[in-house]
């Protein structure tokens, strides 16, 4: 593989934008690195076709991130991002600000992460639909939520879609698609907010 693309972002440009002391904000970056550190990114591939049928997508997982440095003394952190995620990351690397990081280190919810991680897949076309199985298998669901689609969408889908709304300056709408008097697959529409707020 190829060599895996690094972002380091220092305190001190944190604390000037941010407005806090440096100590503040070496801690903040890195909770913010150990917490994408941790998270992973689910995504689906086509499959290949099997007697002239197609086949369900392949579900796949991998981390964000391989390593991450963390140079207290010097005062910034080091992301060295994993290398078969490459493909996926069109943008990231230049995108990837502190400003970036500030606000997806406020999301507090695990669903907003697995939302996030997800949304991040599509951001070419604005647009993701996912059976209502594989939706919930993406986002770790319980038996329980599984079995009881009001307990997805209060749980999982309304605080997620709020979260990333109001702390991470995304427009999203969804809808659940019935097949009968059953939800099947639920629709998501998103973009980022030209008028991000700062938090």
């Amino acid at each position: 593989p190829g060599e895996a693309p690094t972002t380091r972002i220092s305190a001190a440009d944190y604390a000037e934008t941010y407005g806090v002391d440096l100590d503040t904000a070496y801690d903040q970056l890195q909770a913010a690195a150990k917490a994408l550190y941790n998270r992973s990114i689910t995504f689906y591939v086509p499959a290949y076709r099997r007697n002239g049928k197609p086949l369900p997508p392949t579900q796949v997982q991998m981390r964000w991130v391989g390593e991450a440095h963390y140079h207290k003394g010097e005062g910034w952190i080091e992301l060295f991002w994993w290398h078969k995620v490459l493909p996926y990351l069109t943008g990231l690397k230049k995108n990837f600000t502190s400003y970036q990081l500030q606000q997806t280190s406020a999301l507090r919810s695990i669903y907003s992460w697995k939302l996030l991680e997800l949304m991040t897949q599509y951001t070419s076309t604005g647009w993701m639909e996912f059976t209502v199985e594989d939706f919930g298998a993406s986002m770790d669901a319980t038996d329980k939520q599984r079995a009881d689609f009001g307990k997805i969408r209060t749980k999982i889908i309304e605080p997620a879609v709020r979260e990333l709304t109001e702390k991470d300056g995304w427009l999203i709408e969804w809808k659940p698609i019935k097949k009968g008097r059953k939800v099947a697959k639920l629709r998501f529409d998103f973009k980022r907010n030209p008028q991000p707020r700062l938090l």
